[in-house]
């Protein structure tokens, strides 16, 4: 699970980083982001290019009595709440770390998880018909089996224009991307 993150960057760092241009600006969240604070995200708009809106986190279904903030990779093609936004709604999150609680013992400790060298990291994610996006999770890889079984989809850098993708990508090629992140994670 994911459920709180940190997006430590401003607005010209994420045109700059992601090549995208802005319509609206809004404020933000920096050092926790929580469900339900808008965030940035990056889509790629009718055009082709990349651009940065602002959405809430949490998918609002009238039959959920809370947000769903997270979706599982491994059923995200089936399951009807979310197939047609992974299909046609992929969006990326930036984030410059997230959370997890490592349990030890009766306590639980907050533990920072970033990536190396990396200052801006994109997430996979889904938005629905409502403007509202959910993180995409995936099994934890070998340095967050550590603290937890799940972790965030990470999109690494050369893959996140297919993610982004309006072209009619194959399921199978979208399902390939959804693995756990196969290099170092810092842990703070």
């Amino acid at each position: 699970m994911c459920g709180r993150y940190s997006l430590d960057a401003d607005i010209d760092e994420l045109i700059n980083r992601y090549k995208a241009i802005i319509l609206e600006r809004e404020t933000y969240n920096k050092k926790e982001v929580f469900p339900t604070d808008t965030q940035p995200l990056i889509i790629n708009n009718k055009d082709g290019v990349n651009e940065i809106k602002f959405a809430k986190w949490g998918l609002s279904p009238s039959f959920a009595k809370q947000v769903i903030i997270n979706a599982r990779a491994e059923t995200i093609d089936k399951k009807p709440l979310f197939r047609k936004a992974f299909l046609y709604n992929r969006c990326l999150i930036p984030v410059t770390s997230f959370f997890e609680w490592e349990k030890l013992g009766v306590k639980k400790i907050k533990r920072k998880i970033s990536i190396e060298n990396e200052e801006i990291f994109s997430l996979g994610g889904i938005i629905d018909q409502f403007g509202a996006f959910s993180i995409i999770t995936t099994r934890a890889n070998e340095d967050m089996e550590k603290i937890h079984d799940r972790m965030p989809l990470i999109i690494k850098k050369e893959d996140e224009a297919l993610w982004l993708s309006t072209n009619n990508l194959s399921e199978s090629k979208l399902i390939s991307l959804l693995i756990p992140y196969k290099y170092p994670l810092l842990i703070e």
